[in-house]
Order: C-alpha cells, then sequence, then structure tokens
C-alpha cells in the first residue's frame, strides 16, 4: 500500500482487530492492523498496549468508517446458511 494509511477504528486486542479486518477485507477494502509490539505478544487487550489500531487507503476510509459504523449498529444482514 504506497497510498497514505488512516485509522478508521481502534481495536481491543488482535481478535478484535482481525474480526475487523476480515469484514473490511470481505468488502475489498485493503487493511493493515498496528500494534505495539508487547501487546501482541503478550495479547494485551486493554490500554495502551492492547490497542489494535485498522488502517485502510485514505480514499477508502469514508467507506471503511460507513461499513463499521453499520457494524456497530447491527445493521449488517446475517448470511442466508446462518438463520
Amino acid at each position: 500500500m504506497s497510498e497514505e494509511l488512516i485509522v478508521v477504528y481502534i481495536a481491543a486486542g488482535q481478535v478484535e482487530a482481525n474480526l475487523v479486518k476480515s469484514l473490511l477485507e470481505a468488502e475489498g477494502i485493503p487493511v493493515m492492523v498496528s500494534q505495539e509490539g508487547a501487546g501482541t505478544v503478550f495479547g494485551f487487550t486493554v490500554g495502551l498496549m492492547g490497542r489494535a489500531e485498522i488502517l485502510v487507503p485514505a480514499s477508502r476510509a469514508a467507506e471503511a468508517r460507513a461499513l463499521l459504523e453499520a457494524m456497530e449498529g447491527g445493521e449488517l444482514e446475517e448470511g442466508e446458511d446462518s438463520k
């Protein structure tokens, strides 16, 4: 990714970060996760070391934020198989 990256979400640790990353990538949005090294190694989920930043290219930031807002608002549809 040579384009400027923008933080669109702050996750509480790698598990949440990977879920959010998967959601965005499923919509074709390139994602990078950044977390303090000790937080990654020890699996912290609180405080500054637990903070994992979700970054996307600036040109896709608005799209990513809208998708994340829909996720947080419970507006995403479940697939037919998950009923």
